[in-house]
This record gives C-alpha cells, sequence and structure tokens, in this order.
C-alpha cells in the first residue's frame, strides 16, 4: 500500500467537499455572507447567487447523448446552485469519476483506454448515478461529438479547465498499484488518459508537473523544493515568497485568477500548496475561501499537502467517500496488489 499515493486520494476528496457548498463563488463578499464560518464541511444553500446555470445551455442530439437526466429541468433557471442536492462531506461529479476510475481498475486489473472510456460513457448515461446538476463543458461536447457518430478516442475537445486534472492523483495510485512504478511510463499513460478527453498543450504540461510533483513526494522530497525544482517555468521561488506575505485573496481573485483556466489556476493552487505546506486544513481552508473553481484547484491543493500531512481526524471521518477509499486499498483478493 503507497500511504503517500492513498494520502493524496484523501487530501483532493477533503479539499472538494471542503469547497463544494461555494463552488463558483466567484463574489467572496456573498461567500462571506453565505457562510460567515467556513471551517468545516457544508450543505449548499438553496440559491447560488453567482450561478450560471439560467445562461447554460445543452440539447442532446438523440437519447444516447442524453447525460442531464433528471437534472435537465433546472438548466435555464437563476440562482440553481451547481451541487443542489450533495450533502455535507459528499464530493463532486470529477471527483466520482475519478473513484469509478480506480474502481475500474480495481475490477478490471489492469488499464486501457478504451475499457475506461466505455465505462465513462456508461456511468454518465445511468439516470441517477450522479447527484450534480451541473455538467462541466468537456462532458457535454464529448457526448455531443459521441451522438455525431465519432469514435470514444475521438470525442474529446481542446479544454484549459484544471477540472482536466483531476484524474491524475487517482490513476496515479492506481498505476501503482498494478506493478506501473516507471515514472516516465506513469507520466505517459496519464497524459494519454487525460488527452481522451482534453486536448492541448496546458492540460499536457500541467499535468506532467502535477504528476512529477506527487512522484516526487512519494519518493521522499519536501514540497517547498519539489515546486522550486519542478514548476520553475511557471513560478518561481522569489514571486511565492512575496505572495505569501499578502492576503490568500489579493493575490487569487486579483493577481492571479479564482477562474478555472490553465494554466494561472494550477499556478493559484501551487501558490496556495507553497503558502500552507505544513498545515493541511488551513491550506484546503483557505482554497474554498477564494471562491472561483475552487473544488477543481482543490485537486492540487488537496493531494499536495494530504501527500505531506496528516489530515485531521475529523475531516475523514465525516467525508462521505472515506470509507469507499479504505475499501478500495484493503488487500482482499478482489483489489489491486499492494
Amino acid at each position: 500500500m503507497n500511504l503517500i499515493y492513498k494520502n493524496a486520494i484523501l487530501g483532493a476528496l477533503v479539499a472538494d467537499a471542503f469547497s463544494m457548498p461555494v463552488h463558483w463563488y466567484y463574489n467572496t463578499n456573498a461567500l462571506d455572507r453565505d457562510f460567515p464560518k467556513l471551517n468545516n464541511y457544508s450543505s449548499p444553500l438553496k440559491i447560488h447567487p453567482d450561478s450560471i446555470l439560467w445562461r447554460s445551455k445543452y440539447t442532446p442530439r438523440n437519447q444516447e447523448a442524453d447525460i442531464l437526466h433528471e437534472h435537465a429541468k433546472f438548466w435555464g433557471k437563476r440562482g440553481v446552485h451547481y451541487h443542489q442536492f450533495l450533502k455535507s462531506g459528499e464530493n463532486t461529479l470529477n471527483y466520482e469519476l475519478a473513484l469509478e476510475l480506480i474502481q475500474w481498475i480495481a475490477d478490471s486489473g489492469s488499464y486501457n483506454s478504451n475499457g475506461w472510456l466505455k465505462a465513462y460513457v456508461d456511468k454518465m448515461r445511468t439516470p441517477g448515478w450522479n447527484k450534480d446538476t451541473y455538467l462541466e463543458e468537456y462532458h457535454r461536447e464529448f457526448f455531443d461529438n459521441r451522438s455525431k457518430g465519432k469514435d470514444l478516442d475521438q470525442c474529446g475537445v481542446q479544454d484549459i479547465h484544471i477540472g482536466g486534472l483531476t484524474q491524475v492523483p487517482f490513476l496515479l495510485a492506481a498505476l501503482d498499484w498494478i506493478g506501473n512504478q516507471d515514472r516516465e511510463d506513469c507520466l505517459f499513460t496519464i497524459q494519454s488518459h487525460l488527452s481522451l478527453t482534453h486536448h492541448g498543450k496546458t492540460i499536457k504540461e500541467t499535468s506532467k508537473i502535477f504528476t512529477n510533483l506527487l512522484q516526487a513526494l512519494q519518493q521522499g522530497a519536501e514540497l517547498r523544493d519539489s515546486i522550486d525544482a519542478l514548476a520553475s517555468n511557471l513560478v518561481s521561488v522569489e514571486q511565492l515568497e512575496t505572495w505569501s506575505q499578502f492576503e490568500d485573496r489579493m493575490i487569487i481573485g486579483r493577481h492571479l485568477t479564482s477562474a478555472c483556466y490553465l494554466p494561472q489556476s494550477f499556478v493559484a493552487s501551487l501558490f496556495l500548496a507553497w503558502k500552507y505546506h505544513d498545515d493541511f486544513k488551513k491550506g484546503v481552508q483557505a482554497n474554498a475561501l477564494c471562491g472561483g473553481d475552487n473544488c477543481h484547484r482543490g485537486v492540487v491543493v488537496g493531494a499536495l499537502l494530504g501527500a505531506v500531512n496528516t489530515i485531521e481526524e475529523p475531516l475523514l471521518l465525516n467525508l462521505k467517500n472515506n470509507a469507499r477509499v479504505e475499501t478500495l486499498f484493503e488487500p482482499t483478493s478482489n483489489q489491486l496488489p499492494h
């Protein structure tokens, strides 16, 4: 059992669940008003002040492209929270898919892209499986391409959203479990996997840095040293040290985007990981309080901080997917080898 990768997964899940009720709050005054004491998991409020579902549209070309299912009736309406049906401590869609990826590899005993694409389609096409009302653009465009008759491995699109990095620590852990521990081979597999849904140079470059960081931490490297060594082409130590002297929202939201777009969203995540390198909860709390696409920044912040810090027991006990992760790591005959 690789505890570093396991803790990285748990850290990512915690950061996502922590941010979930204030996901895509761009008005931090509204965030502070709605959640004045955001120091633990919470359920979302009924009304989301920054929701864009009222102007979001998705019309499936045919039944095979229907991935909204029972949530379709909420699209086009104002104030609808993206995660309105999630409860305190639950995870958003991209993280649920990441857990499904690990489960699928555990059941299959190996990884192959065609098998995963079929599993992905089956999950997204199952009514009731996903409790999230909002689905990111890449899901909608993937299934629109599928409805046009494209082969599954040709349905991915150009995408620079940080949500595309969500599966990195989960797949890295699974590859390690099945005995693939060659660093370059793992990186190739991860980048090829992400390209099934997310095309482009930016996602490829940021996924390389993220993967290399996790691999370095697994080998015992210090977090700040690793960021310095592996991410210096994006941000310098001097810049990180300077930013760390300011309030988080002075950096994320003013100097760096709080939105989803790479590479700035990745740099924002590295900044929080740097600043809170020795305090997991403060890091994930700071990420949530910066608003914007905090759930998806959480995969970087949570995984990096979780890999090198103790995750507080209450955060694990109240994380709804904690038991599932523990089950996946059990050394039983129907799970991956350790």
